[in-house]
């Protein structure tokens, strides 16, 4: 008898092993099935090894093909079953420039540089992405970064957007997304009227932003996110956006704070929009027959046709206006709707790189590589190895010696001025002046690449979001990163997440770890690192130096 449960016994004990061998793995896999509005999604499980989850590629409105083109966007119609969520959905149509998806598909590789002036990216595009720590935490603070790109290229998939470092150091639920870009995104011709405002207003790409935030708060919860706190970030055309967001009337209920990056308030005027609308259907379609017959041409047209039509008008005008003062997705004067307290009175987190312009140095015809030359070069520079490129190689003669009166880091710094510091300011100036009392700003100096890049670029635009996302591994800015400045770097980006971690869930992005107190805007916080140590430090909005000196 003794025996017999002895053997008993031990099957049991055997038995309860199995089950828990088993376990772990059903429960994974049960934590990347997730209900939403439209039906089930299938994620990604990476708990091992970045202690996440993912949903990739989830549609939030229906492709905007056919009739759909140049429309607001209409939900997305519920689907049967498990929809599969573990692959990048196609970025939006673009022209293929340098921060752009590839033409084999939504990823990044040297192949970006086959695609520079030509269509890339799908029509069917409206998609975004969820990430989350693999946790069972509920609540979790809410993140939708919006990309930048002028608006007219970009794309969510971009390695540099991951937002699986970012979800899990700022403990959050963080979206990235897709929205319609360039002609396809903002088109105010009149033949496209149909009485519906809405439709009217020429802002689809606006339009498809709102979308996304309304399947936001329909399904933060799914994901384990809190509706009431979601904090809209974007960086350049992405801060255009979050800043035109906060004054539309659409956002309501829908974002509690903003992180606004390297970008202000900048609408266009209706009437530039609607001249260069027609100059682009002539283009586009030919002038023959009536409105109607030149719509019916334009929605039958390959999308890749359309992107071509705009590279030919670009050429000859220059890129199609974009988030227009419509007066009613968006206000006809920005400044009195805020004046007016008709806008989204919410804490916002702003910030510049020092020296954003250097990266338009081909706006004044600074750089001497194509950039299909350029893309090369950076793409296959190991940061890790000595250089025998110099400045020389990327910038003209003109500007250089780059610390001379007048050259390359004088011009940049005009460049930096006159596209970015006064947008800014304005807009942050605009909300305080209405009475916001919980606006921050940073300034980022890091400038330690490897030579020659710490005086071609420098603290160029764009380049603190690798430091927000912690991407480094992958993607345009990867000849920056080396083993010599990977300890300050990860500092630096330890620092900056830690105040993005406790701005979404206090409207401040104070912590101990500063070791100094962030005041209010026009206070500012400046970031910088060296090779080994990082730092805070806090001071105003006029022009700081860059860490270190730059050579010529």
């Amino acid at each position: 008898m003794r025996s017999r449960f002895v053997t008993i016994l031990l099957e049991v004990v055997l038995l309860a092993g199995v089950l828990s061998a088993i376990a772990p793995a059903h429960a994974h896999d049960d934590q990347t099935i997730r209900s939403t509005s439209l039906g089930l999604v299938r994620g990604v499980d990476q708990s091992r090894s970045t202690g996440t989850l993912a949903w990739l590629g989830i549609p939030y409105a229906e492709p905007p093909t056919g009739e759909l083109r140049w429309r607001a966007p209409v939900p997305h119609r519920p689907w049967q079953g498990v929809r599969d969520a573990r692959e990048f959905g196609d970025g939006c149509i673009q022209e293929g420039r340098m921060f752009s998806p590839a033409p084999s598909g939504p990823h990044y590789g040297l192949d970006i540089r086959d695609g520079l002036k030509k269509p890339v990216g799908a029509e069917d595009c409206l998609t975004l992405n969820v990430f989350r720590p693999s946790t069972r935490e509920r609540d979790l603070p809410v993140i939708v970064f919006i990309h930048g790109g002028s608006n007219m290229v970009g794309y969510s998939a971009d390695p540099m957007y991951d937002g699986r470092a970012l979800a899990r150091k700022a403990n959050a639920v963080v979206v990235t997304v897709n929205y319609r870009l360039g002609v396809f995104g903002w088109l105010d011709l009149p033949g496209l009227k149909t009485g519906d405002p809405h439709n009217d207003s020429g802002n689809f790409g606006t339009l498809d932003q709102v979308e996304s935030l309304r399947f936001v708060n329909r399904n933060a919860r799914a994901f384990g996110g809190d509706p009431s706190n979601v904090t809209v970030m974007g960086e350049s055309a992405g801060a255009v956006n979050v800043w035109a967001l906060m004054v539309s009337p659409l956002s309501k209920g829908l974002i509690d704070k903003a992180i606004p990056l390297s970008g202000g308030l900048q609408f266009s005027a209706p009437s530039a929009a609607r001249t260069y609308a027609e100059a682009f259907a002539d283009e586009a379609a030919g002038s023959d027959g009536d409105a109607a017959d030149t719509v019916r041409r334009l929605r039958s047209m390959p999308a890749e046709e359309i992107i071509r039509a705009q590279v030919r008008r670009g050429a000859a005008a220059g890129d199609p206006p974009r988030v227009i003062a419509d007066g009613v997705v968006l206000p006809e004067d920005y400044h009195a709707a805020i004046a007016a307290g008709d806008y989204r009175d919410i804490p916002v987190l702003a910030g510049n790189t020092l020296e954003e312009g250097k990266l338009f140095g081909s706006a004044i015809g600074a750089f001497r590589p194509t950039d299909y030359e350029r893309f090369t070069v950076q793409y296959q520079f190991d940061p890790n190895r000595r250089s025998r490129l110099t400045v020389r190689d990327f910038i003209v003669d003109r500007y250089l010696p780059a610390t001379r009166p007048g050259g390359w880091n004088d011009a940049a710094d005009e460049l930096t001025d006159s596209i970015f510091t006064g947008l800014i300011h304005d807009s942050m100036n605009s909300v305080r002046a209405a009475g916001s009392d919980k606006l921050f700003y940073y300034q980022f100096g890091w400038n330690q690449q490897p030579a020659p890049f710490d005086t071609v670029y420098g603290a160029v635009h764009a380049i603190d979001l690798p430091f927000l996302f912690h991407t480094f591994d992958d993607g345009f800015f990867s000849f920056s990163f080396s083993h010599r400045n990977e300890p300050g770097r990860l500092r630096l980006s330890d620092l900056m997440i830690d105040s993005v971690r406790t701005f979404v869930r206090t409207g401040t992005p104070q912590h101990a770890g500063l070791g100094a107190t962030w005041e209010q805007w026009p206070r500012s916080m400046m970031f910088d690192a060296g090779d080994r140590k990082a730092t805070a430090r806090p001071g105003s909005v006029e022009r700081q130096a860059p860490s270190a000196a730059h050579g010529g």
